[in-house]
């Protein structure tokens, strides 16, 4: 339960904008804005105004075809202290001259910028992310490393790099804005917005978009796609490389050329690296024992389990269920009305 500190200061709400761009994703939308609402609602306070803007002041479709009525066009925004934009899906490459622009003169003013998905491409467009961490969805990320190599691409949830802020899209929109709520307002009041959201946990920047392995090495290597899908299946007992190989039907060898040149590693490594990211999850998001933890991911024993830990993330499981959640560098009336196409 959130409450006020004594001796916290009151001052004046920021500002957020969010410029919607045609076919922008409604999921990422709403994750973004929803925390904003609900800082409002838990505090009893104004920590937050938004204003919904469109190119020219008209309402906007997203996606899904629903359309979001707005505030106000570029021509007539009022002063910002961050403007976010939630990009089009599949990204828009070409028509978006006038927001460039726009976005361009939002930074001469020392405005934060944020991208919401694929509103990171608009960004680095506009030149706005040279030399800055930035992150998209993973659909698009390799293109954004090709086209702006001055952009330094990650694959994390998000990205808070000085006065830019950006992130994959979906839910992840909800772990930003949460990052950014608790460093304006404390860790407490962003824990309570995502207990009010049935949010199970808040995400750190430095956690990785998953990335389907379809998307990275495409269809054509079933053989390996089979074996990986065997290891995320038998988390708990893992297979020797010769049962994989079995499975699948090739030989140990060949598999073993199958991960060298696809995912540049050998098999015992990967398995070993999925068995230590769900530990990592289930630390941070269970009550099991370190113990029990180590036992479901497959290593006999704790102490081995804390080495294997260790040598991986730097730190013990004990003291990765310790480690707070870091930050690095912001009467409501936000509601909308809604128009469905028919």
């Amino acid at each position: 339960m959130w409450k006020q500190s004594p001796q916290e200061k009151k001052t004046g709400p920021k500002r957020f904008g969010f410029l919607l761009l045609p076919n922008f994703s409604l999921i990422a939308f709403s994750s973004a804005i929803e925390p904003l609402r609900m800082a409002n609602w838990v505090t009893g306070d104004e920590c937050y105004e938004t204003v919904l803007v469109s190119h020219d002041g008209e309402a906007v479709a997203s996606s899904f075809g629903v359309e979001i009525l707005v505030d106000c066009s570029l021509s007539d925004i009022p002063v910002l202290d961050a403007v976010f934009v939630c990009g089009a899906s599949p990204i828009a490459r070409t028509g978006n001259e006038a927001v460039i622009g726009w976005l361009r003169r939002q930074n001469r003013a020392s405005i934060a910028l944020g991208g919401i998905g694929t509103g990171s491409y608009l960004l680095a467009r506009a030149g706005l992310l040279n030399n800055y961490r930035a992150t998209i969805h993973w659909w698009d990320i390799a293109s954004l490393k090709d086209e702006f190599p001055n952009t330094l691409v990650t694959n994390n949830l998000f990205e808070i790099d000085g006065a830019r802020y950006t992130c994959s899209g979906g839910t992840a929109a909800m772990d930003m804005m949460l990052f950014l709520i608790g460093k304006e307002h404390g860790m407490d009041l962003a824990a309570s917005i995502s207990e009010q959201f049935v949010y199970e946990r808040m995400r750190s920047s430095e956690e990785q978009q998953r990335i389907p392995l379809k998307a990275r090495i495409g269809a054509s290597q079933p053989k390996l796609i089979e074996a990986v899908t065997l290891m995320e299946m038998n988390i708990e007992e893992p297979l020797s490389t010769d049962d994989l190989a079995h499975h699948v039907g090739i030989s140990r060898r060949h598999l073993e050329r199958l991960f060298k040149k696809h995912l540049q590693t050998v098999p015992s490594k990967y398995y070993l690296d999925l068995r230590l990211e769900h530990a990592r999850q289930l630390l941070r998001q269970s009550d099991k024992t370190i113990l029990q933890i180590g036992l479901a991911c497959g290593f006999s024993s704790a102490s081995y389990f804390s080495t294997a830990y260790r040598n991986h993330y730097g730190l013990t499981p004990r003291e990765e269920r310790k480690r707070e959640p870091e930050l690095s560098p912001d009467q409501n009336t936000m509601g909308r009305s809604v128009l469905i196409r028919p």
